[in-house]
């Protein structure tokens, strides 16, 4: 069934303030408006947060039901951006970012089941660009959305109009804006990375015969030269995102075929850091106009199963191992790959480097925070507040931190 046959959406409501449009220009400096914050790399330029919490954790100051999916919250202004699924249907609400008020709804309906009973709610997190909302669920379905209203723009069934087969998960890539374009690592033969026109969602460009992973693009400029990033699922494809054209490619994956590559690449000056379980380990690699080079590689340095690693003062911190098997905490230096220390106990969590700290929430559903430094693991704070799995990312805007479970989403205040 194409997306321009279902029923007509479930709907929204609560339009606030019509014909309010933001610009990208009016994006608020403390905004987490994308997966992974402002540069997809986790870190938030927040300063003047709480040093440390009591057992119970933060204060917090609202918590809302959610339903299922691994999606994580976003942020622009006084708005946020949750996608999840609630019965038979991929749901987009916006909620007032100080209170947990509801400020406007969209649904639509899904059949998406996993094949292996890991939750059939989205795993991909909305972007936010401007006066927009893109949504991508976990059979394909892209909504555009205007930030103010929940008004439905344009509507893309990528999955259908690019003949993708369903993959282990569905769809978890969250797009990425890049100028005029809304970049997808679509997995289509011909059309494994699409560029969309992110105003009416016509196509600009694709190229590769990619299969999609679970991963997300990043974009960067390096040595005057900008690329966009996408960890396929065969390996790393550096493009110009203006055009489409391919610069580099570098094969990164898996001997098995059950496996995924889901971590986001990270930007170590002018190299890229890529990590994956499986076996496969972690490589960190120099880009250069002329190609791509090896700087080291290890099957027993970093291997990130599904989050991506953050790095700081010349070290990368992340979660080592499979989500199956009980992943640990872990510090590599980046120049080398040596191990500086191991923690058990965290499972495949998410993390934000944050005024100095590092702000994580385990898969059990622990908040800790975590002095990052290379001599050892340094823990300041911790508190249990979520219930198991904590898959989705957290976010950080304002002074305040967002969690969810999949059942409820929580926000605390970080300010003394």
């Amino acid at each position: 069934m194409r997306l321009s046959e279902m029923r007509r959406p479930i709907g929204w409501c609560g339009v606030i303030l019509a014909g309010l449009l933001l610009s990208l220009a009016n994006v608020w400096a403390g905004d987490w408006p994308q997966f992974l914050g402002p540069n997809r790399d986790s870190h938030s330029s927040e300063t003047g947060l709480v040093a440390a919490w009591l057992n119970k954790g933060p204060r917090v100051l609202w918590e809302r039901p959610v339903g299922e999916g691994y999606s994580g919250p976003v942020i622009a202004g006084n708005r946020l951006v949750v996608f999840h699924r609630h019965e038979e249907n991929e749901v987009v609400d916006c909620l007032d970012a100080a209170t947990g008020a509801p400020t406007w709804h969209f649904a639509y309906p899904t059949g998406y089941r996993d094949d292996f009973g890991k939750g059939n709610g989205p795993r991909s997190t909305p972007t936010i660009a401007g006066d927009r909302v893109y949504a991508l669920g976990a059979e394909g379905f892209l909504h555009c959305l205007d930030l103010a209203t929940g008004k439905v723009l344009w509507q893309r069934a990528l999955n259908e109009d690019y003949h993708v087969r369903k993959g282990f998960f569905g769809v978890a890539t969250s797009p990425l804006v890049e100028g005029k374009l809304l970049l997808i690592n679509v997995g289509g033969r011909g059309a494994g990375i699409v560029a969309l026109d992110r105003e009416t969602g016509k196509e600009v460009w694709k190229a590769t015969d990619d299969e999609a992973s679970y991963s997300s693009p990043i974009a960067a400029t390096i040595d005057g030269v900008r690329y966009v990033f996408f960890f396929t699922r065969s390996g790393l494809v550096a493009l110009d995102p203006q055009t489409g054209r391919v610069r580099h490619v570098h094969r990164w994956r898996s001997r098995m075929n059950a496996s995924v590559n889901a971590a986001v690449p990270v930007l170590v000056g002018d190299k890229l850091f890529l990590s994956a379980s499986y076996g496969t380990g972690a490589v960190l690699l120099r880009i250069g106009k002329d190609g791509v080079s090896e700087v080291w590689h290890s099957d027993d340095a970093l291997a990130n199963h599904y989050n991506t690693s953050v790095y700081h003062d010349g070290h990368l911190y992340g979660f080592d191992g499979r989500q199956e098997e009980g992943a640990r905490l872990r510090c590599i230096d980046a120049e080398t790959g040596k191990v500086c220390w191991t923690k058990e106990g965290f499972g495949c969590g998410s993390m934000i480097l944050a005024d100095g700290k590092l702000i994580v929430l385990s898969e059990s559903g622990e908040l800790i925070l975590v002095q990052p430094t290379p001599i050892a693991y340094k823990e300041k704070a911790r508190a249990a507040v979520l219930t198991r799995p904590c898959r989705s990312e957290i976010a950080l805007a304002n002074g305040r931190l967002y969690a969810r479970d999949g059942g409820k989403l929580v926000c605390w205040n970080l300010k003394p």
